[in-house]
């Protein structure tokens, strides 16, 4: 089992995930945070202002000293403070030689937008401070008074208190962000390990065990949970006993074919050697023996041809391809000659038209023999079943395909044979049939790329459909079958 390091596990994923994840919630509290801290801190300082600048009503002639003006001014973190009231009446506080302001904020009216556009400058202004560039701002701020906005107040104030405020809060607020982060990663690392990580490591754990010794290793015992977890088990579960059942009858069917093989090679030598040995009952004087000889002769036949192809059955189906540039109406015509020269179960020769309208000089890219052997078997099972005519064509088919219909006038498939049409030994398309012409005629198809189809099949005849690679006139022929690619030589 290949085995996760601490930083490449989910759990490891998971955790990494809920704090960014928690601190980009956080960055996005932050900004609205931070702007309405700022408007905040200015509100106080302008609330402060109105006050201190309402001590000029108070005094004698209107008139503050200098002592209590500079107390004033201090309390408030300003140089200059200007309060208007209705009917342009102004009270005013100045130290003796204000500085001139920098920028000038007016507060009235101000957008969300725009403030976090003054949050984000004053930012800046610090990280400038941090690299040594900053100098103290002198900035004027203009708005109606928190205490009373019928007044007008207007402070001319140092910007670098309000900066290192900000500053603090920002910390204060990274520090929140980091403890809410690690604390709801804790939270959701502890819930989603035990609900989905110990969970799938367990399925992992199976999965391998079961790959390296499938009968070997203990069956899993699903749980009882009902989401998609507990499915996930109970399908596990019930895969690893599908699987091992179908193992152990692989096995046996393995070790059945082997058998067979051994029994079909020797069966087929038996039987040649009797069929050339009853070839000599034609020369009987015995008129009986002569008539029923050729339907021995049929018999043995047909059996040293189910023994052949039971053996090439057990060979795979499909002998290594060597893919070559063919004239597909050459190859047919040889095939019909095969297909005419079958015997029929009584002994004669089939009587059957083999009719090509392959046009001449058509290629395509296989193997000639292979495809030669799909084709007779198809012709075969056709002129066996009763076909008095076989009709083969071509046309174009998709994606650089050709298509090779074989129609025949034979009384149809039996409702069996379309059941269980391409399964070896399960049904044969014509009685007396074990099954596997149809069964090798399309492993050789899909071995070339393409496939074998059957279109049609009613009491006027049955129809399949061959794909197999076309040839394009003046590239090289390459042939694509098993997802191999073959250029001949």
């Amino acid at each position: 089992m290949l085995r996760s390091t601490v930083a490449t596990s989910l759990s490891a994923k998971l955790l990494l995930l809920t704090i960014l994840f928690v601190l980009l919630a956080e960055v996005l509290i932050y900004a609205p945070s931070i702007a309405r801290f700022r408007m905040g801190y200015l509100e106080e300082r302008l609330a402060a202002a109105h006050i201190a600048a309402l001590s000029v009503e108070a005094a004698p002639d209107l008139m503050v000293t200098k002592e209590l003006q500079a107390k004033l001014l201090a309390y408030t973190g300003a140089h200059v403070i200007d309060l208007i009231q209705p009917g342009a009446r102004v009270y005013m506080l100045s130290r003796p030689m204000p500085p001139h302001a920098d920028a000038v904020y007016d507060l009235r009216g101000t957008g969300m937008g725009m403030q976090f556009v003054d949050a984000g400058n004053a930012l800046w202004l610090a990280l400038e401070g941090a690299i040594g560039q900053q100098r103290n701002r002198v900035i004027r701020v203009i708005d109606r008074s928190p205490n009373d906005p019928a007044q007008r107040v207007e402070v001319t104030m140092d910007e670098r208190p309000l900066i290192d405020a900000m500053l603090d809060f920002s910390r204060r607020i990274l520090a929140v962000s980091v403890a809410i982060s690690l604390i709801a990663a804790i939270l959701v690392y502890v819930t989603l390990h035990a609900l989905l990580v110990r969970p799938m490591r367990r399925l992992t754990a199976e999965v391998v065990a079961f790959r390296r010794d499938p009968d070997g290793a203990p069956p899993l015992v699903p749980g009882t949970r009902a989401d998609e977890i507990g499915v996930a088990e109970r399908e596990l579960a019930a895969m690893q006993g599908t699987v091992r059942a179908a193992l152990r009858q692989r096995e046996r069917l393995a070790t059945l074919g082997t058998a067979v093989a051994k029994i079909n090679h020797d069966l087929r030598g038996i039987l040649s050697t009797a069929s050339l040995l009853s070839e000599r009952l034609t020369e009987s004087a015995d008129p009986e023996v002569r008539r029923v000889t050729p339907r021995l002769v049929a018999s043995l036949d047909r059996a040293v041809e189910l023994c052949g192809q039971t053996l090439s059955f057990t060979r795979d189906g499909v002998l290594p391809l060597a893919p070559a540039r063919t004239d597909l109406n050459r190859l047919v015509e040889e095939a019909g000659a095969e297909v005419l020269a079958t015997a029929r179960p009584d002994g004669g020769r089939v009587e059957a038209e083999w009719i090509n309208e392959i046009p001449a000089g058509t290629l395509a890219v296989v193997d000639a023999a292979q495809l030669g052997r799909a084709l007779v078997n198809l012709g075969r099972n056709a002129v066996q079943a009763g076909a008095d005519q076989v009709r083969i064509t071509a046309q174009a088919g998709p994606a650089g395909m050709l298509t090779v219909t074989v129609a025949d006038t034979g009384p149809g498939l039996a409702p069996r044979a379309r059941e269980n049409l391409f399964q070896p030994f399960a049904g044969s398309a014509r009685a007396g049939g074990i099954g596997l012409g149809l069964a090798i005629a399309r492993e050789v198809l899909r071995a070339h790329g393409g496939d074998l189809r059957l279109v049609e099949s009613d009491a006027a005849g049955t129809a399949f459909a061959l794909d197999i690679p076309q040839c394009t006139p003046g590239a090289d022929p390459v042939a694509v079958a098993g997802h191999k690619s073959f250029v001949p030589h």
